[in-house]
Formats: structure tokens, sequence, C-alpha cells
């Protein structure tokens, strides 16, 4: 009877290693290259954004959020709203303090963290990735190359 086992569980792991080498199965794997980047604002921004979608997703960054402390209340930009760069798109408020939040880039806001209403504290515990706060559709994609990489971001405050 194990034998029979074996000889199955055999079969099934050759079928498996030859359906993800054979040719014809990488071939309809589809190829898609996406680059992000990440770029960062002395205002303590960030932006990654997505050159094949052209989307830019707007956070603070970790250290704004170690700075702020816990975040209490978050205000979002509505949807649809043409933005400039540095235009005001928000703020946070925490306990220790109010900061408002600028747009890194120029375009209109596709898309809004809902979750922040209802959990604010996402900012303080993912404030680059679960706690993004909006998604930007770049008019001027050549913005991007503008703002701060990480190392000249962290120049700015720990100098």
């Amino acid at each position: 009877m194990f034998s029979t086992i074996r000889q199955a569980a055999r079969a099934r792991t050759m079928s498996l290693t030859t359906a993800r080498t054979s040719p014809s199965n990488i071939m309809r794997i589809p190829g898609c290259r996406t680059i992000v980047t990440k770029k960062y604002t002395e205002e303590h921004e960030v932006v990654a954004f997505d050159d094949e979608t052209g989307l830019g997703a707007v956070s603070i960054t970790h250290h704004a959020q170690e700075s702020l402390g816990d975040v209490v209340f978050v205000e979002l930009p509505a949807v649809g709203t043409k933005v400039s760069k540095g235009d005001q798109i928000g703020a946070v408020e925490s306990v220790k303090a109010a900061s408002d939040i600028y747009a890194p880039v120029s375009g209109i806001v596709t898309e809004v963290n809902e979750a922040l209403n209802s959990e604010p504290g996402l900012l303080n515990r993912s404030p680059e990735e679960k706690g993004w706060l909006c998604k930007i559709k770049l008019s001027a994609p050549e913005e991007i190359n503008a703002l701060l990489t990480l190392e000249s971001y962290k120049a700015t405050w720990e100098a």
C-alpha cells in the first residue's frame, strides 16, 4: 500500500515539475515590469510612483509619524480633486500636534485610504504601506525627478 502512495506522489511531483519547466507554460505567464520609485519631500511626505499606471501613492514618512506620536485623526482629500505640487491636501492630528499634508506632485486624486477614517493609527503602525493617504494620477510625471532620494531626505533632518 505504501509503495502505491509513493508512486502516486512521485507521479504528481513529476507532473508538477514538468508543468513548471514546460516552455509553453512559461510563454503563457504574462511578463510585466513595473518600476515603483519612492521619492520624498522636505515636509516629510513620500510618494511611491508606479511608472506603469502613472499613479503615485502619497503617505507620510516613518520619521514623520515618529515625530507626531499617536495619530488620532486624519483629514483626506476628496476623490477627483485636482492638485498642484505643494497644495495642501489634508492634515494629520496626533496627541502632540497637528500637521498639514502637502501634495508632492501634481495631478488628480483617484483614491483615498478610507481605512484611515476609522483607524488613524495605521499611520503609526505602517505609514508608508497600509497607512497611505491617497493616490494621485500624475499630470506631470517628470515632477518625481525633482523630489528627494531617501539619502537626501534623511540628510534634511539628520543635520
